[in-house]
């Protein structure tokens, strides 16, 4: 019996030259065996050269013209093969093709009576899909050729993938140019690339996938290995046409993985025909003698075999039938031998020099090796089975380029960017050492409160001072805890926190410095007034009121627009380890909507108080009491304050991104600015307290330059009360006020001399001499004391030393005539004039030096002179009688 006459015409096409050698071995060995007897296996070839109008005629003549044909074996051009399979069903003819892998054939519907030896296209979709769950790829992208072979793979491939949990991220096709697809798949991160395309067409993309830079050890390609053996080589010329040199292409060939069917199994064990795999190889190897081998020689070998046990099975099928009907009583309207045959040939199973060979709808389920390309040769790395759906990889052969598999993606680790743990800790420590120091500020302020010194100098101000450093310092702590200490609730609140603290320290520490500069400068510029008491209850209010504008402000920014923490993302960079990852740093901010605005309205408001400072440094800087004045320190470090500000305010700013140097310019500009206020403010008194305690409060003269009216500089600067320091300067001014009243208790007895003796002897003295009277005017004019003390004085010494008694007998002899001068000096007139100016001058000048109230009739002491002068006995009142 036969498929179709046999005869001895050989195909003209390359693949039937190559299987004809497997067939005559197959139905050699058919025969041998008696498989069929008493019938044998006829076979006839036809050659359509993979013409449709060819194929159809051969096939109508067969039809016509030939025998009953039970079966059609063959079919390799897909159009030709497509075209009969779709019209055996009219005829109940069962095709088994060796050759024809087009997906297009697999529809059942369409052809329900074709079958094929060779695994389709499609069969290689299952064994990708268990080679990316081998690896764990879970997102691929696809590269296709526009035509419809490999678009049907893809279509199917997407079925396959769908629900087995893998994304296919990107779909590109092209139909001349790949490169634009290529950059695309690169644009979307696609790292498992698998590719449909000829290898004509392989070439151009591989030559784009190295201008993308999409080789190498972080992407993995995956083709069709059906290309011939060196195709690389073929398609050098035309790679060089696109400007790719072969040594680019086969850096961007290395490593792809090749997948296809397998020609012949590898296992060692028989097959049907009772000899294996390799056995079969070398005995068609020397069947074919000088005819170049067909990679489908052992399907078509098997064929023949399907064939055999197809009709053996259908043979046993009708002999065990009543209908008595034998297997060449077959034609083409016999639908029931026909369905018998049909059904015969979906029950093969057997062991084949292909593999196992089973039909599952059709379609053939076999084996599907992997082949990788390494070192310019593609080398056999594992293989798939479709009937045990079990992958297999060859230990050691498959070689990465890196040290593991490409990933299927960039992975993206998301890594915070936190403070390193050892700058925390050592700017922890400098900041303990701070805190230290301003501990040991406190305590020496206030066990020294009482001195001079300290007391002079507000210790309750000082203590504001060093608690606002304490403050400042304390915010440090805060500043460098990031998302790797606290949580993101805990960081939230931290925002808020740390903020307030820093303000108010900040204000608290200059409020009370401001403070204690402003008193001073109100004591000494206002040098009207006789008596002005400022208090540290008042001073403590003025701290309190720009502590409130801060709270203000602060409760106004947590209401409205609370700060938030954010976290900013940049763009990824590459693992400094070497993997294939990439790093995305993430930055936690302390943020909010209107952040520029409220930092405005802080900053302002620091900025106006810092001005403020240094207005009242700068008018009291002539000051010359240390222990009041700290003008030159305020200003010392309003400048170190403000220029660290500004400098850590941009730099901060600058390395927002970098975490770990925006916290060590953050601390230290704090750590310095806290610092180096403490230090200006108590390192002076704490030296001089130890060197000389007694040179800040010693009694100086208070010097003021300032540009003022001609009428103000004219005007006392008696100040009775400037809190404690008023108390040295008032003490001195005792001291003065006992000596000159001392020295006018000498100057009244004298002048009772005088007037005694003017008293007693008035007819003696008939005129003196004009010198005399000129020193005794002197003498009187005791009222400019009040504006030069030191010349009155001298004066007087001068005429007392220089006149110890005064002749008021003389004569001069030249003198004979009286004159209107005469008159004038005459005894009379003098008694009269020392009368009235006497008590005059004496009431007169001693309130201006305190020695009397300009209300009282005699001299009195003043209220608040110490003790030890009040036994100064009260000046006599003279009155001169004689007018």
């Amino acid at each position: 019996m036969g498929l179709m006459p046999l005869t001895k015409e050989v195909a003209k096409g390359s693949i039937g030259r190559g299987v004809l050698p497997a067939v005559e071995l197959a139905i050699e060995q058919i025969r041998n065996e008696s498989l069929l007897r008493p019938y044998f296996l006829d076979l006839r070839l036809y050659d359509t050269e993979c013409d449709n109008a060819k194929g159809l005629k051969a096939f109508y003549d067969a039809i016509k013209y030939g025998p009953n044909h039970l079966m059609v074996f063959g079919g390799v051009c897909p159009s030709v093969t497509s075209i009969i399979a779709e019209s055996l069903q009219g005829w109940n003819l069962v095709q088994l093709s060796f050759a024809a892998t087009t997906p297009v054939l697999a529809d059942k519907k369409k052809y329900p009576y074709f079958f094929r030896t060779v695994p389709s296209d499609n069969a290689v979709n299952p064994a990708i899909l268990k080679l990316l769950k081998h690896y764990q790829w879970k997102r691929v992208g696809t590269l296709t050729q526009d035509v419809q072979r490999f678009s049907e793979v893809r279509n199917d491939l997407t079925g396959v993938l769908y629900g087995e949990d893998i994304e296919i991220s990107d779909t590109e096709s092209f139909s001349n140019d790949p490169c634009t697809s290529v950059k695309k798949l690169k644009g979307n991160d696609v790292r498992i690339i698998l590719g449909q395309f000829d290898q004509n067409m392989a070439a151009k993309v591989f030559c784009c996938a190295y201008e993308e830079n999409m080789y190498g050890s972080k992407y993995q390609w995956i083709i069709p290995g059906w290309y011939e053996p060196s195709w690389w080589e073929q398609v050098h010329t035309e790679a060089n046409s696109s400007r790719c040199l072969r040594k680019n292409l086969l850096a961007a060939m290395e490593g792809y993985i090749g997948v296809d069917f397998e020609p012949l199994s590898s296992k060692q064990i028989k097959t049907i025909s009772g000899k294996t795999p390799q056995q079969y190889e070398r005995e068609y190897n020397n069947k074919r003698s000088g005819v170049g081998p067909s990679k489908f020689h052992g399907y078509a070998y098997d064929g023949i075999w399907v064939i055999a046990k197809t009709l053996q099975r259908a043979m046993e099928t009708l002999h065990a039938s009543s209908r008595h009907q034998r297997i060449q009583d077959f034609n083409y309207t016999d639908h029931t031998l026909g369905r018998i045959i049909l059904n015969a040939m979906n029950e093969t199973n057997f062991f084949g020099v292909t593999g196992q060979v089973v039909f599952r709808n059709g379609e053939r389920m076999g084996t599907i090796k992997f082949t990788q390309f390494q070192d310019s040769r593609e080398v056999k790395v594992g293989e798939y089975n479709a009937v045990a759906d079990t992958l297999e990889i060859i230990n050691d052969t498959i070689k990465f380029q890196g040290s593991e598999p490409p990933k299927d993606k960039t992975i993206v680790l998301e890594q915070l960017r936190k403070i390193s743990l050892p700058l925390y800790s050592i700017l922890s420590a400098l900041t303990i050492l701070g805190m230290i120091m301003a501990s040991a500020f406190l305590f020496f302020n206030i066990k020294n409160r009482n001195q001079k010194l300290i007391k002079m100098s507000s210790p309750y101000m000082n203590n504001l001072i060093i608690l606002g450093g304490m403050l400042s310092y304390a915010s440090i702590f805060l500043f460098g805890l990031d998302g790797s200490f606290v949580s993101e609730k805990t960081f939230e609140t931290l925002c808020t926190v740390r903020t307030w603290i820093l303000t108010v320290g900040y204000t608290t520490a200059f409020g009370a410095m401001f403070a204690k500069t402003w008193r001073v400068h109100a004591i000494f510029k206002n040098v009207k007034m006789k008596k002005k008491i400022i208090k540290d209850q008042k001073l403590l209010v003025i701290v309190g009121g720009m502590l409130l504008i801060d709270l203000c402000i602060l409760i106004c920014w947590q209401a409205v627009d609370p700060l938030r923490r954010t976290v900013e993302r940049y763009s990824m960079e590459p693992d400094p380890a070497g993997r294939d990852i990439s790093i995305r740093p993430l930055l936690e901010h302390c943020e909010n909507t209107h952040m520029t605005i409220w930092l405005g309205i802080v900053y302002a408001y620091k900025g106006l108080l810092m001005l403020f400072g240094c207005f009242l440094a700068w008018e009291t800087r002539n000051v010359s009491i240390p222990a009041l004045n700290d003008s030159k320190y305020i200003g010392m470090s309003v400048y170190n304050v403000g220029i660290m500000c500004i400098i850590g305010a941009a730099v901060s700013f600058l390395t927002r991104d970098q975490p770990n140097v925006q916290f060590c310019i953050v601390a230290l500009v704090i750590i310095f600015c806290s610092t180096i206020t403490l230090c200006l403010v108590f390192v002076p008194k704490l030296i001089t307290l130890r060197t000389n305690p007694d040179a800040a409060t010693q009694n100086r003269r208070f010097q003021f330059t300032q540009n003022q009216k001609k009428e103000d500089s004219k005007t006392s600067t008696s100040v009775t009360s400037v809190n404690q320091a008023s108390t040295s300067r008032l003490e001195g001014l005792q001291s003065e006020n006992h000596r000159l009243r001392m020295k006018i208790t000498e100057l009244d007895k004298d002048l009772e001399e005088v007037t005694m003796q003017l008293q007693d002897t008035p007819e003696k003295t008939t005129y003196i001499k004009q010198n005399h009277y000129q020193e005794l005017n002197d003498i009187l004019n005791l009222g400019n004391f009040n504006e030069s003390t030191d010349g009155g004085k001298a004066i007087l010494k001068n005429h007392l030393d220089q006149n110890p008694q005064l002749q008021w007998n003389t004569t001069e002899p030249s003198r004979t005539c009286k004159d209107p001068i005469e008159d004038i000096n005459s005894p009379e007139h003098i008694q009269r004039r020392l009368s009235l100016q006497l008590p005059i001058l004496h009431h007169a000048y001693l309130p201006s030096i305190g020695g009397v109230d300009a209300s009282c009739v005699s001299p009195c002491v003043s209220p608040t002179a110490s003790p030890r002068h009040r036994h100064v006995p009260p000046s006599f009142r003279v009155m001169v009688s004689g007018l």
